[in-house]
């Protein structure tokens, strides 16, 4: 008995001894290395988390709605130290998950103990299926966090997305509000923005039709609130599914409210008119001769439709007709220095501010010039030789909205209302307004029954960078202001060279009534004009 004891003893004293020789070898000699390698294995598998904020549009009721988050998916990876045989391996997953042999093979054993090799991202369930059922040593199926953008091509432009350049290994912004908040959002913190989902989901579904309709080659939508400059849809199309930008045009990922420039035509008159009545020159009611064409410079200016309307013709009169002659006989009555001052106190000579990345600026350089000519400024009158983005053209049109003022517009709901400065007074803004009101009224293209309802239309040439001159091609640019004794909203809506020359009362502006009646509808907006009731 004292044998049998004496030799359990013996023998538990050598295994404990064992144990506790492994573990000190483990835990102190091989501890750093061990230490090392879960710490590797650990940080490389924090690679597949991404901690960014998201990005939140909102509706009429305040709520906050998701337009950019964070979204597993599975991914197929390998560890290379653990891997015996990568020949063996490789020839038993290569199929399986897309691979030749060959560059499967190179991928496993380029670097052998590396405890972290990607193989596929956003697997499918049958890449995923496969790896498991084969069960190989050293290839492993987890999730990934990716960008993901639930509405798909829903602001696109104005939203961007997070991928790769040149100078970053990490996820990042690259266009639109993923880049220009890219520093808030990458350290967890979302973004509230003031666009409306509902808004922005119509103005796009109407923008891609008229687009289809007309044989446009795009276009764009903005909505502001003139009061705040709170920007509640910014659209254009073509768009791009920003969960699959690598397969579109980097063409299509440039937000042109912001990041493209053209001549706005006509829709640049009542700014001309706006400084002739700021400065006591003209009135609503002056008048002119005329005769349908005028010559400057050995250049002769004609009205679109090549009419004459004789002497009498008022200044309202020339925003009903959009009359080229009017426009430039106003400018001219204003002065050449007067002209272009206004031209900058509305912002024409500066980007807008807004909080976008990348905006650029139009240009009425060619009127700074000291060769400037007569014609020079003549076509400006009338918004052609000069250059504006649309977020440039709207906002200027907001000052007649909002009483003189100029707003910088926003996206962002953290922001606050900001003035600029005050372009005009509240008297001349409401004498604008009104005249194109009557322009709207005597048109009955953009009426909308119990409302009253003012606007300006641009069919604007296409410049011809090559040879000089214009193309005979077209841009339509309608803007518009509901309701005029209250101003909600102020919309543009642009038409790129639609075919079959029509005009922009034809285009644009029927576009403009169909979101103009659903704003108010969905604002409950009341009317402020009630005797104006629908037939």
């Amino acid at each position: 008995m004292g044998f049998r004891f004496f030799s359990l003893t013996i023998f538990f004293t050598l295994l404990f001894g064992l144990l506790g020789f492994n573990c000190y070898r483990l835990q102190i000699e091989k501890g750093e290395y061990y230490f090392q390698t879960a710490q590797a294995r650990s940080e490389a598998l924090q690679q597949l988390q991404m901690k960014r904020g998201q990005i939140l549009f909102t509706d009429r009721s305040g709520n906050s709605i998701t337009v950019a988050l964070n979204q597993n998916y599975p991914v197929i990876y390998a560890v290379p130290k653990e891997i015996v045989s990568p020949t063996s391996t490789a020839a038993a997953l290569a199929s399986s998950i897309g691979w030749s042999k060959e560059n499967l093979f190179k991928a496993l054993s380029a670097a052998p103990q590396s405890l972290f090799r990607m193989l596929v991202e956003k697997a499918t369930p049958n890449e995923v299926d496969a790896v498991q059922n084969l069960n190989l040593k050293g290839v492993y199926v987890t999730t990934k966090q990716y960008r993901y953008y639930p509405y798909g091509d829903l602001a696109s432009q104005l939203i961007g997305f997070v991928g790769f350049n040149t100078s970053t290994k990490n996820p990042t912004g690259l266009y639109g509000i993923e880049k220009e908040s890219n520093d808030i959002l990458s350290g967890g913190e979302n973004v509230q923005l003031t666009i409306d989902r509902n808004l922005q989901a119509l103005a796009e579904q109407k923008l891609k039709a008229l687009v289809k309709d007309h044989n446009a080659t795009g276009g764009s939508v903005i909505m502001e609130d003139p009061m705040t400059g709170k920007i509640l849809v910014d659209a254009n199309f073509p768009s791009f599914d920003p969960n699959y930008y690598s397969s579109s045009s980097i063409a299509t990922f440039l937000n042109k409210t912001v990041q493209a420039v053209y001549e706005p035509g006509s829709v640049f008159k009542p700014i001309t008119m706006a400084a002739g009545i700021d400065l006591g020159i003209l009135t609503p009611q002056t008048t002119y001769d005329d005769k349908g064409y005028v010559i400057l410079n050995g250049k002769k200016i004609t009205n679109w439709n090549h009419k004459a309307y004789g002497p009498g013709t008022t200044m309202t009169q020339v925003i009903e007709h959009s009359l080229n002659t009017g426009a430039v006989w106003a400018e001219q009555k204003i002065g050449r220095k007067n002209f272009y001052d206004f031209l900058v106190k509305f912002g024409l000579d500066e980007k807008t501010g807004i909080d976008l990345p990348d905006e650029v600026r139009g240009s009425i350089a060619n009127l700074e010039e000291r060769g400037a000519r007569d014609v020079d400024y003549g076509t400006a009158s009338y918004g052609q030789g000069i250059s504006v983005t649309p977020m440039q053209m709207i906002n200027a049109f907001s000052v007649f909205a909002n009483g003189g003022l100029l707003m910088r517009p926003y996206v962002h709901a953290s922001d606050s209302p900001y003035v600029i400065r005050r372009v005009v007074s509240t008297s001349t803004a409401a004498q604008v307004v009104q005249m194109m009101q009557t322009a709207v009224e005597k048109g009955d293209v953009a009426t909308i029954p119990q409302f009253h309802i003012a606007g300006k239309t641009g069919t604007a040439n296409v410049p011809d960078f090559q040879r000089g001159g214009y193309l005979d091609k077209y841009i339509h640019t309608f803007i518009g202001i509901a309701p005029v004794l209250n101003p909600k909203m102020v919309i543009l809506v642009k038409l790129d060279e639609p075919a079959g020359g029509e005009v922009a009362a034809s285009t644009v502006v029927p576009a403009f009534r169909e979101l103009a009646r659903f704003v108010l509808n969905y604002y409950n907006v009341p009317p402020d004009n009630p005797t104006h009731a629908s037939p």
